[in-house]
């Protein structure tokens, strides 16, 4: 990466995109529902990044998904969140169909599932552009689709524009699935683990390439990642979930540097530096716990080298432990009552 933990640049932000208040989603299953988001609330402005960071499981993805109401009919979506001031989760379905990809935009973890293996590229952001009238006319909207594959450092702009998805390279693929999802101009793009299946150099192409774009068109951008790297070579703040909630929130450069909750500190102890030795990584004990799992206490306290009897049966609040930081820790943050 082109920057260590401690080497985060702040970056100013303009405007509100994206505002998340109390959001909770639950899944029907036989016999009840499982809890998979419990209480998650955020905010990210105009030309900012919020990473959510988190193993597997923990609830990012399901966040990230909530927000654009990707989940259908089984899934109970509560809280709120505005979009540039506009409630999502009161719209009508055809005006939600209608802000997807024009206003706020989802580049999946998978381009080679996102795109239909039995069309050329360049229709496929051509359908996207008429669909949401971004161009007058088709024509328009070819020479616009050019344009945005040459944007997102496509060095072959007319090949790639007749190419199937299957002829380009895993990173190319990445690269068209992040031009559809800046064809319109959205005011946020939701990237969702967008570098897991790529290799390192190319990881840190299309995360050079998100600064740039980002730069250029002053987006929001939600990026939903397991890796603590891409969170520090990317963030302005970083949001810690863990179990279905936020357990630590605030500057990114703040958050992995000096962490006020017990699971941030875990995950950057497991981090290997250059001075790790074969065999001596700090594996985090125990395992995450089961999507919806139910706790009297903190879902952490059974991994956690600082837990208490209390924490095993008093749920710790998310509150202010610096200003602009938040942790649900008593025990790391004593002046805060649990």
């Amino acid at each position: 990466m082109s920057q260590t933990v401690q080497e985060i640049p702040a970056r100013v932000a303009s405007a509100e995109a994206l505002r998340v208040d109390d959001l909770a989603v639950s899944f029907a299953v036989h016999g009840g529902q499982v809890h998979a988001v419990r209480s998650v609330s955020f905010h990210v402005r105009a030309g900012q990044t919020l990473v959510l960071l988190g193993e597997s499981g923990s609830g990012k993805s399901v966040t990230a998904r909530a927000i654009m109401r990707l989940h259908g009919r089984r899934a109970k979506v509560t809280g709120r969140v505005e979009l540039s001031g506009r409630e999502v989760l009161a719209l009508s379905d055809p005006d939600v169909r209608a802000l997807r990809g024009s206003r706020i935009a989802l580049v999946p973890q998978d381009p080679t599932a996102a795109l239909d293996p039995l069309r050329r590229v360049g229709a496929q952001i051509t359908e996207v552009l008429l669909l949401h009238r971004a161009a007058p006319d088709k024509k328009a909207a070819q020479a616009r689709t050019r344009e945005l594959l040459r944007a997102v450092g496509i060095p072959d702009p007319e090949r790639a524009y007749r190419s199937f998805p299957h002829e380009m390279s895993g990173g190319m693929r990445q690269r068209v699935v992040i031009a559809m999802g800046i064809s319109c101009d959205p005011d946020v793009i939701i990237a969702d683990e967008p570098t897991t299946a790529l290799d390192v150099t190319v990881q840190a192409q299309i995360l050079d390439l998100f600064a740039e774009l980002q730069g250029r068109l002053n987006t929001a951008l939600l990026m939903v990642t397991h890796d603590v790297h891409v969170a520090a070579d990317v963030a302005d703040l970083v949001a810690v979930m863990y179990a279905g909630r936020i357990v630590e929130t605030g500057p990114a450069a703040d958050v992995l540097k000096t962490p006020r909750h017990p699971y941030t500190q875990a995950l950057l102890d497991a981090l290997p530096t250059p001075q790790t030795a074969r065999g001596e990584l700090h594996a985090i004990a125990g395992s995450p716990p089961v999507a919806g799992q139910e706790f009297p206490g903190c879902a952490f306290a059974d991994r956690c080298t600082h837990a208490l009897d209390t924490c095993r049966t008093a749920e710790p609040r998310l509150v202010e432990v610096a200003p602009g930081r938040r942790a649900a820790c008593p025990v790391l943050n004593p002046t805060e009552a649990p």
